[in-house]
Order: structure tokens, then C-alpha cells, then sequence
């Protein structure tokens, strides 16, 4: 059972491992998700940088929570998932 409220929005780009990783753990678990391509996506790349401090991808958030990485047990945590 995923926390429903909380919104998941991932920075990502198509050659990144961890972030098919991300995606294909949400796809798993139902949880869905707004995926930017920031490869392409200028406007969405400036929103991640400014939003993140950084470069590096994926930069996931989770309502407020920003999670740097394909960070498992914290995305399962802050979704309420078990693993």
C-alpha cells in the first residue's frame, strides 16, 4: 500500500542505469510517477539543478523529500512500501 498523496517526480536521462533502476522499481510497485528527461529537457535540467544542487542524476522526489541516487530503502520507506 503506497502513501497516495505523496507526488514522485524523477530526473533522469535515457543512459542513466540507476535511473531505469528507479523507474522500473516504481513501475514494480505501482507507484506513479512524472519522469523529465533532462538530456533534452533544458527547462527541466535548470528546474533540477536549482532544485537539487545538483548535476548528477536521478534526482527523485517524493512530495518534499529529494533523494539523490537510486536510494532504495529510502524511497520504499518514505512510499511506505515494504520490500
Amino acid at each position: 500500500m503506497t502513501d497516495e498523496t505523496k507526488k514522485v517526480v524523477i530526473y533522469s536521462t535515457p543512459t542513466c542505469h540507476f535511473c531505469h533502476m528507479a523507474k522500473e522499481y516504481f513501475t514494480e510497485k505501482g507507484v506513479a510517477f512524472e519522469d523529465y528527461n533532462v538530456a533534452e529537457d533544458i527547462e527541466k535540467r535548470q528546474e533540477m539543478m536549482e532544485r537539487s544542487q545538483q548535476m548528477g542524476v536521478p534526482v527523485i522526489f517524493i512530495g518534499d523529500d529529494m533523494i539523490i541516487g537510486f536510494d532504495k530503502p529510502k524511497i520504499a520507506g518514505l512510499l511506505g512500501l515494504n520490500d
